[in-house]
């Protein structure tokens, strides 16, 4: 069939309307990965997770209320400005974003507040976010960079026997030297001040991430009673490698949540046992909602990639972080009807989320998902706490019951830096009463 110019223009603009159309019937889910580059190892079951849990929705329940989920990924690498581009090419018609970058989260703030697009940074980005008068776009629940710090320090008190016991210890801190391996910093030192441990921060360059000997022989020269780290990509497969080459107590090595995948501790296999790390997730398959996934998606070949990544830790946080936007869909479905959501509808739905135990289980959710409650005020979740997790050898698992972030000391540092920028941007922050 041959079009003249006319002809084409006919086409082309018919093509548009059936494309605009197709997509006023899905909820629309830009996904900012990095399946490729330095950090792919932990980019891609993220990716998987993420997408997998849209594919179940849709296949297993027809969407939400009759509202399905067209899910579009745009390459980033991990690179900031790439993000940025990511954003600026997929932002019409988007529900949400959720880039999975410190550095992204930072350089997107401004623009998702003007297009008024909600953002969901689960467990990284601007911990101030969680100052929902200042922030009203962002939320980084069910807990944050500074809260994770808090809690991981308490976990150390814990098994020392104490808070008071934390006095005179010496703690090593090794992080990517990058916004996200920085953002703790003033944490760190307000809890050293205050309980009077001291602690040495070794930063591990993003450019020379397997080139940590020199840390590590200052490491062993300086004999820290625990080391922290906020690791990423191959720095951390790098470290704990390193850490047994000097033989340190690996159950004295205790990883945040971003150095808690599979892929830190399998290149080191045995010698990484007892190797630690946070989590603010169940790990596993044991959550029901496995099972559905395994019917209603791997059985009929749908799983993003080739399938191997269900149940590893990162994997498991890119679903919950999906199964959060979803509830967030629903939930903003309540009050404006059963129809696809704008993101400023959304963005409602998230600041009311109330996931309980009894909605979890329904969901089959429980053990896989905390337990969540987002307000007005906190964007962060009103109950921020981490579980430690051990390598086996094979596998991560759970070794303690959540423990409590110090939030009496985080939330008057939240709220002092969101007052601050306020300032800066001349923002008016808002009244939730």
């Amino acid at each position: 069939m041959k079009f003249g110019k006319l002809g084409l223009l006919a086409a082309s603009a018919a093509m548009t309307v059936v494309s605009t159309a197709a997509l006023a019937a899905e909820q629309y889910i830009p996904s900012l990965v990095y399946r490729t580059g330095p950090y792919a190892s932990g980019g891609v079951p993220l990716a998987d997770g993420y997408a997998d849990y849209f594919h179940l929705i849709n296949e297993r329940d027809g969407g939400v209320n009759g509202v399905k989920f067209k899910v579009e990924e745009c390459e980033t690498g991990y690179k900031t400005d790439r993000g940025v581009e990511c954003y600026d090419r997929t932002k019409e018609n988007a529900t949400i974003y959720n880039p999975w970058s410190t550095g992204i989260t930072y350089a997107l703030i401004d623009k998702v507040t003007a297009d008024k697009i909600p953002f969901l940074s689960m467990g990284y980005g601007r911990t101030s976010a969680a100052d929902g008068r200042v922030f009203e776009y962002i939320f980084n629940f069910p807990s944050t960079y500074w809260n994770q710090a808090t809690a991981i320090v308490q976990y150390i008190a814990n098994e020392l026997g104490g808070t008071d016991q934390l006095k005179g210890k010496r703690i090593g801190y090794i992080y990517l030297d990058h916004p996200y391996g920085k953002e703790p910093i003033p944490t760190m030192d307000i809890l050293a001040e205050k309980f009077g441990f001291t602690y040495d921060k070794y930063p591990v360059a993003p450019k020379s991430m397997t080139e940590q000997k020199s840390i590590w022989l200052q490491i062993r020269k300086t004999k820290p009673d625990y080391v922290i780290m906020w690791g990423w990509g191959a720095m951390n497969a790098t470290a704990v490698k390193e850490a047994t080459n000097i033989r340190f107590d690996m159950s004295k090595f205790i990883g945040n949540w971003w150095s808690a995948g599979e892929d830190t501790a399998i290149p080191s296999g045995d010698k990484a046992k007892g190797y630690r790390a946070a989590t603010f997730h169940g790990v596993g398959k044991d959550a029901p909602v496995f099972g559905d996934l395994q019917q209603h998606i791997v059985d009929k070949g749908m799983a993003s990639g080739d399938g191997s990544k269900i149940g590893l830790v990162l994997y498991n946080r890119g679903f919950a972080n999906a199964a959060y936007v979803v509830e967030a869909v629903r939930k903003a479905q309540e009050k404006f009807g059963n129809r696809v959501m704008t993101g400023e509808e959304v963005r409602w739905g998230l600041e009311n989320l109330d996931l309980t135990e009894e909605r979890l289980a329904e969901l089959g959710l429980t053990g896989l998902v905390p337990p969540t409650k987002v307000t007005c005020e906190n964007h962060e979740g009103l109950s921020p706490a981490i579980k430690i997790q051990e390598w086996n050898g094979s596998g991560y698992e759970v070794i303690t019951d959540w423990i409590p972030a110090m939030t009496q000391v985080t939330r008057p540092l939240i709220e002092q830096d969101a007052a601050a920028y306020a300032a800066e941007k001349g923002i008016t922050p808002r009244s939730c009463n």
